[in-house]
């Protein structure tokens, strides 16, 4: 659903662009000496995308002038909204609303510009809204408006199971469907692996709001603001799906002829270092993280399309029995953005763990847990309370069974003294 980059040199000021002001809604100020692009339009519109929760994407600053040489990104939760966001500096350092940070935590950490595209870290649904770049006096290049859909609800298809995919959904003023991306690569060469296929929810209708840019006619993603509120009910109930089949793939495709034989020859040499004892398979980094605390394992260059898998040493963890939602007690699991996770990390978790990305070993991490010594419990921590209010429940409960049973036999001894 997205739109591929607009050449620098096609890509000049519009004719009128859009300034940012907190107590208001979008103001449309003239300007003159402005020139207009087929690829860049002369009024700003919104590129509408989705994605699955949990996933990582990125956003490129598409229309940006030559002689801008750093971008800053802007969040608005709706168009017409009178609060706006300003995310990063063009560093992805400087954080200039304080109150956002302090409602979602990790905002700090999962927005970051690199290469003026802005890049956001395992989405949430908050996230969904009005993404536009442009410079730090607030004149806009590009806008985004993204839908992050619920992925704790995701439809889960094994196709090996037999299961199948959620039929549309026709009315008379619209119709809702899933949209799937292609199925990926097999995530693992020389040993099973899986495909996965997302499907997102979109709906086409002709009540569309035309400021909202879609590649299809009249069609466009669930949760889109090009929705108009009052379809919003009646297609929120539509779920995304994610298909799984499992897939077998060689490493090497072996060619004909005296270089087919040399390349198959090289790969057999080179595939006797997995043979080697202690040798790293791949680039392996070491990451020593706390006893009990959260952890969630990135695979480098992988993006929301991409096949990616996850070994712990030797064992393969296969999305059958480790995908998000299969259990409701997991505490190790691959989300839907391909992240593993550890609700609460513990020894048995030490060791390397391998993930695949596009059918190739791409890289590993060997996973060291440790104490924190140098804190020290104090009454006023969250464990401490709870742990105190756990202590004081038991014993009451237990006082309450002590009396109760020391009741009883006193009713059956008829009040003997020598009972107690």
């Amino acid at each position: 659903m997205m739109i591929s980059y607009c050449p620098l040199r096609h890509c000049v000021a519009a004719t009128f662009l859009l300034y940012l002001i907190p107590v208001s809604t979008f103001e449309i100020v003239e300007r003159e000496d402005i020139y207009r692009s087929a690829l860049c339009p002369a009024f700003l519109i919104f590129d509408t995308t989705a994605y699955l929760k949990d996933m990582t994407f990125e956003l490129p600053c598409h229309c940006k002038p030559e002689a801008t040489k750093s971008v800053v990104w802007f969040y608005q939760k709706r168009t017409g909204s009178n609060k706006t966001w300003v995310l990063t500096d063009f560093n992805g350092t400087v954080e200039f609303d304080s109150e956002r940070i302090q409602s979602n935590f990790e905002i700090v950490f999962r927005f970051t510009i690199r290469m003026f595209s802005l890049i956001v870290f395992k989405a949430q649904l908050e996230d969904s809204g009005n993404y536009l770049c442009g410079s730090r006096d607030e004149h806009f290049f590009y806008g985004y408006n993204i839908d992050i859909q619920e992925s704790s609800n995701a439809y889960v298809a094994f196709t090996d199971q037999g299961s199948h995919p959620q039929p549309d959904h026709i009315t008379k003023h619209f119709v809702t469907f899933t949209t799937f991306w292609d199925w990926t690569v097999c995530d693992r060469c020389d040993v099973r692996g899986e495909q996965r296929r997302v499907g997102l929810c979109y709906i086409k209708t002709n009540y569309l709001n035309a400021r909202f840019h879609t590649t299809l006619r009249n069609v466009t993603s669930c949760g889109s603001e090009a929705v108009p509120s009052k379809l919003k009910p009646y297609v929120s109930a539509r779920r995304p799906e994610v298909i799984i089949r499992s897939c077998m793939t060689p490493c090497h495709q072996k060619k004909k002829g005296a270089l087919g034989k040399l390349t198959s020859l090289m790969h057999s040499i080179m595939s006797l270092k997995d043979y080697i004892p202690f040798a790293p398979k791949v680039p392996t980094q070491i990451h020593t993280h706390q006893l009990g605390s959260r952890l969630s394992l990135a695979c480098p260059g992988a993006k929301p399309e991409h096949a990616v898998a996850w070994d712990k040493d030797e064992d393969r963890l296969y999305r059958s029995q480790y995908l998000i939602g299969q259990n409701a007690s997991m505490r190790v699991f691959i989300d839907h953005g391909n992240h593993l996770n550890f609700r609460a990390v513990q020894y048995d978790d030490k060791g390397i763990y391998y993930c695949w990305l596009q059918g190739k070993m791409k890289a590993g991490f060997r996973l060291a847990v440790h104490t924190d010594p140098s804190r020290s419990r104090r009454f006023s921590d969250p464990e401490s309370v709870f742990a105190m209010k756990t202590i004081g429940i038991s014993f009451f409960f237990f006082t309450l069974i002590f009396i109760f049973i020391q009741c009883v036999k006193c009713f059956f001894c008829g009040m003997d003294m020598r009972c107690f």
